[in-house]
């Protein structure tokens, strides 16, 4: 369900924008959508898990609150984000 230290530092190494970055929001989107997808998987076959359900609509809320904040701060960032990481919108 979570995701692996190395991927998470795929994810970071290949969304920061600048050298040593981890907190932009472009690298927390990216680790809340892997999160998002791995536990999406999940209920497929655990459907009656809700406990988890409610992690993960904790973590969609807090993805838009960041994409939010993305858009109104640049609004060019924003739109590259959703791009790469295919999310609509």
């Amino acid at each position: 369900m979570s995701i692996t230290a190395e991927r998470k530092q795929a994810l970071i190494k290949e969304y920061a924008t600048v050298e040593g970055d981890t907190g932009s929001p472009e690298i927390q989107v990216a680790v809340l959508s892997e999160r998002i997808n791995n536990l999406t998987e999940h209920f497929k076959g655990h459907n009656k898990d809700h406990h988890s359900r409610r992690g993960l609509l904790i973590m969609v809320g807090r993805r838009r609150r960041l994409l939010d904040y993305l858009k109104t701060k640049d609004e060019c960032r924003y739109n590259n984000l959703i791009k790469r990481l295919n999310l609509r919108k």
